[in-house]
């Protein structure tokens, strides 16, 4: 599809995220887990998905968001339109598809809640076209589009490509990250790991990574190492902040927490050392909850 910059639309104090929507089916064993055998423990079942619990965590900041997702029309869609009415996020801009199944993602932690397998069925992530996003652009009033990698490489590059509103990525995955590598020049922000950033960059050190990316284009780079803190920078700065201290209940979802205090982050013009403070304690705060969305997110306001 040509590429055709659109005029600027008028802003507004709200998020428009373009991303991937789930059933979230997780297995917790009750001990240490024993590979190729029955484990007792827990499985619960709950919406998530990258670009939705994007969302979620923009609207517990405050923001209008709206989702624009690929939605089927089994049960599990059901659910999740349920759970996004109920917590304000438009979905006027997410179609459904009749005849499809929704997108799931199965996981298995360890007994602490650290990710150790998973299989995602995401197929219907597909049905979100470059012929899609077109239609949908021009309808935006937002102050900030956010991408995740589970559209499809030409969606992404067409959005980035086209939006006339800044545009912020969350690479999801080594193996997805790539499709970013034609636009990062159009990013505001990303939101990389430390392998995701060595991916996109080449280079196996997270601080000559972080400046490669910035010299690549994007305007903000947050490289989240985990425990070990996280890298920020941009054109002047490039900044190394310590990890908080906090427990780790179940770390699925901290990495889209810590996306979404970058977008409000950029959205309220904060500075690069005061974003990557938001980002981290968004990170950590969802690390200590059961679920991947957490309601102590607000606290991160606290740090305004």
């Amino acid at each position: 599809m040509e590429d055709k910059v659109r005029p600027q639309t008028k802003s507004i104090d709200a998020a428009v995220v373009f991303g991937g929507i789930n059933m979230d089916i997780w297995g917790r064993p009750g001990q240490p887990l024993i590979l190729r055998d029955s484990n007792p423990g827990t499985v619960t079942l709950r919406p998530g998905g990258v670009g939705r619990n994007i969302a979620h965590d923009l609207r517990l900041l405050g923001l209008e968001v709206s989702l624009v997702a690929a939605i089927g029309d089994d049960v599990y869609a059901d659910a999740i339109i349920s759970s996004c009415r109920e917590l304000g996020i438009d979905l006027s801009l997410a179609p459904i598809f009749p005849g499809r199944r929704s997108s799931t993602y199965l996981y298995i932690s360890d007994e602490k809640g650290e990710m150790e397998l998973a299989v995602s069925d995401m197929e219907i992530c597909s049905a979100l076209t470059p012929e899609y996003a077109a239609s949908v652009l021009p309808k935006l009033r937002a102050s900030a589009v956010v991408v995740d990698a589970n559209l499809p490489e030409e969606t992404v590059h067409y959005i980035c490509s086209n939006s006339p509103i800044p545009v912020y990525a969350d690479p999801v995955s080594t193996a997805k990250s790539v499709k970013l590598l034609p636009v990062l020049h159009r990013l505001s922000a990303i939101k990389p790991n430390a392998l995701e950033a060595e991916k996109l960059t080449g280079e196996k050190d997270t601080e000559r990574a972080a400046r490669a990316l910035v010299e690549m284009g994007v305007k903000r780079v947050f490289v989240s190492l985990g425990g070990q803190g996280m890298i920020a920078a941009d054109e002047k700065e490039l900044l190394h902040l310590p990890a908080p201290l906090a427990p780790v209940v179940n770390t699925t979802g901290a990495g889209d927490a810590a996306t979404a205090a970058m977008v409000f982050s950029g959205i309220k013009g904060l500075s690069l050392k005061k974003t990557a403070e938001l980002a981290q304690w968004a990170g950590a705060l969802t690390c200590g909850s059961e679920s991947p969305n957490t309601e102590k997110l607000r606290d991160v306001l606290e740090l305004l």
